[in-house]
């Protein structure tokens, strides 16, 4: 009972290959309950294999999923009604209408729920009320990724998972579908695959890293950078030319790289700098500066955004292989 009480979601051990190459090899990994969790990797590193043998598309070589507790191989009709997911692609019959087409999927997934009042929330969700009467082919392509959603969800699965749901969409339509996969989020448990890393940042608890087949970094949103922060990085305002301040600060004992940011205010620019491990260089770097008349006006530490910690993952990876 532990899968079902605390996991929605098991990955063990992991497998596939084809032919001599393994595109996943010994992936482990769970889901709880509740959790918006992000996979990521770049192409070709297997996210999208797992994607698949996941939702029962795929089988494996060797190890074991289970969904909701249910073993994905042995039982794979029944672990599939726990599952939502909408492929890059969204399986859509273009020349149906919004009603017409949600009422082919309640029947195809054999929905057993009360299907006026089904279907009605589920386009109350996720917000296409007012294009149910609307061919699909005439539709945007956000409100046709909405439809894609809205068909994951016909049979209330506890478990949604999306395939690169923000491609193609403007920046207003991106937002919307983050603030609707949050929303989800409250009462399902969700994967996103995504290669938007500030995606990820914006709308998952944690993130799953995946290179070359094997998982590199499983972590809290939150708690990700501490686990490759190897230097101390700060962000600071100064006034003074450009060339003379870089020349002083890269004088400044610890400090390892230094490059101007582009933000200007006056006769200041701000300056992205980075310490070696271990070493304050806040005070070494007031004086110097104070020494040359160069007035500090902003000093604070910078966090590694979630791209910069997907480099340095992927660096140290490397890094570990050429040894």
């Amino acid at each position: 009972m532990e899968d079902t009480q605390k996991f929605m979601i098991r990955i063990s051990n992991l497998v596939k290959n084809f032919g001599s190459k393994y595109a996943l090899d010994d992936v482990s990994f769970s889901v709880g309950k509740g959790e918006i969790v992000g996979f990521l990797g770049p192409n070709g590193a297997g996210k999208s294999t797992a994607m698949n043998i996941i939702t029962g598309y795929l089988s494996s070589t060797s190890g074991e999923v289970k969904v909701g507790g249910i073993d994905i191989f042995e039982n794979p009709d029944e672990a599939k009604k726990l599952i939502g997911f909408l492929p890059e692609q969204p399986p859509l019959y273009i020349d149906m209408t919004v009603d017409e087409y949600l009422s082919f999927v309640y029947e195809l997934k054999g929905c057993t729920l009360n299907k006026k009042k089904h279907l009605e929330e589920v386009r109350s969700v996720t917000k296409i009320e007012d294009v149910r009467h609307r061919l699909i082919k005439n539709l945007s392509k956000g409100y046709r990724q909405r439809v894609g959603i809205a068909q994951a969800l016909i049979g209330n699965p506890p478990i949604i998972i999306f395939d690169e749901p923000t491609v193609g969409l403007d920046p207003k339509q991106i937002i919307e579908i983050r603030n609707l996969i949050r929303n989800l989020g409250k009462t399902h448990t969700v994967i996103l695959s995504t290669h938007i890393l500030s995606e990820v940042q914006s709308v998952c608890d944690r993130v799953v890293i995946i290179n070359e087949g094997k998982i590199v970094a499983d972590e809290k949103i939150e708690s990700l950078s501490e686990v490759v922060q190897d230097r101390r990085r700060y962000t600071a305002k100064i006034c003074g030319p450009q060339r003379e301040v870089l020349s002083a600060i890269r004088s400044v004992q610890g400090v390892t790289r230094v490059e101007v940011t582009g933000e200007r205010e006056l006769d200041s620019y701000t300056y992205l700098i980075e310490a070696a491990q271990g070493v304050d260089i806040r005070k070494p770097l007031f004086f110097e500066m104070s020494k040359q008349g160069r007035p500090i006006i902003g000093l604070e530490a910078a966090q590694m955004n979630l791209e910069e910690i997907f480099i340095r993952i992927m660096d140290r990876q490397e890094e570990g292989g050429n040894k």
